[in-house]
């Protein structure tokens, strides 16, 4: 009797998409507990300086890299399961590559001048 085994794109799709959401969780929990100890009246400057410390900085950047990861496996998903035009889903997939790509290069920007 043979066993069945899924594509090897599929366990490491799979595994991308875990690893993804608990990059994001880690995040949500880390932002939520500085959140909680921020001065009140919480305003601009609390939340500057909780996105000053570099740590911050590296973990929100690792946590939006995480999301453009996992928006781009669904997406690509999507794409490739609904649109049956080989033509416009490569077009599809290009401009969702490249607008991934500018808007975690615009995260970058924006975290380094905090």
């Amino acid at each position: 009797m043979q066993r069945f085994r899924a594509p090897r794109g599929a366990a490491r799709a799979w595994l991308l998409q875990r690893a993804s959401g608990a990059v994001l969780a880690l995040f949500a929990l880390v932002l939520l507990v500085q959140v909680a100890r921020a001065p009140r009246p919480f305003g601009y400057d609390a939340w500057a300086g909780i996105f000053a410390a570099h740590s911050m900085k590296m973990l929100t950047f690792a946590a939006t890299l995480a999301l453009v990861l996992h928006v781009w496996r669904g997406v690509r998903g999507i794409w490739r399961d609904w649109v049956r035009w080989p033509a416009l889903r490569l077009a599809l997939h290009m401009f969702s590559a490249v607008w991934l790509l500018v808007c975690l290069g615009w995260m970058a920007q924006v975290l380094w001048r905090l």
